[in-house]
């Protein structure tokens, strides 16, 4: 298969650029409900008491009209998820990254690149997280043919097929099996307190391995 489906990621895991580094082309879903608790909204990273999830705060909306979007009824579409300016999130983000990677190889060379978007402020998660995406592309040295769905396709439709999906093989509770990511060790610094930590946020392999981070993926 040359066409994969995934989920939209806030500096997703090291399996989500996997995916758009090996794949031909990929569509990045728009139009399914937003589900909490996974990394539409949250990454997890390394810290020196282990890992860490760093969660956006959305706004609750009432979805108006999602079935006639090809969604589920009264579920917002991820597409039409805001960011919610609650708890002062964006400091506490870029604190806890610059307290768990300041000593890490490459943070200081990365830092200027990655701190805006703890600066700006963005209304819409998908069009945060697609942003995201771009810079981490660029900095990594990628350069995937991404694209937005236009509606939604359930696992098991026609529409799908040839396309490889793992919207919900790539997600931190209850994974799909995904048989393609078998996570190898690269450095990591609290590797010898707490031991590798496999599939983290492409932070941790971008500040650990700066542009080494290509030939890992």
């Amino acid at each position: 298969m040359t066409k994969a489906l995934l989920s939209s990621t806030y500096f997703g895991p090291v399996q989500w650029y996997q995916k758009l580094n090996r794949y031909g082309k990929v569509y990045v879903e728009a139009y399914d409900s937003f589900i909490k608790q996974t990394y539409r909204n949250r990454c997890v990273i390394a810290t020196t008491s282990g890992t860490q999830a760093l969660t956006v705060p959305v706004e609750r909306t009432e979805a108006a009209a999602v079935a006639a979007d090809g969604g589920q009824a009264g579920k917002t579409l991820m597409k039409d998820v805001r960011i919610s300016d609650h708890g002062n999130w964006r400091h506490q983000h870029w604190n806890a990254l610059a307290s768990a990677y300041g000593e890490s190889p490459f943070f200081e060379f990365y830092a200027d690149d990655i701190r805006p978007f703890f600066e700006r402020r963005w209304t819409f998660l998908y069009d945060f997280n697609t942003e995201i995406c771009a810079k981490m592309c660029e900095l990594i040295g990628i350069e995937p043919d991404v694209e937005p769905t236009t509606g939604f396709a359930a696992p098991d439709s026609p529409a799908l097929d040839g396309t490889a999906d793992y919207r919900d093989a790539i997600r931190p509770k209850h994974p799909l099996p995904d048989p393609t990511f078998e996570p190898r060790r690269y450095y990591q610094v609290y590797e010898a307190k707490h031991g590798f930590t496999p599939n983290l946020s492409i932070l941790d392999l971008l500040f650990n391995m700066g542009n080494e981070s290509l030939l890992y993926l």
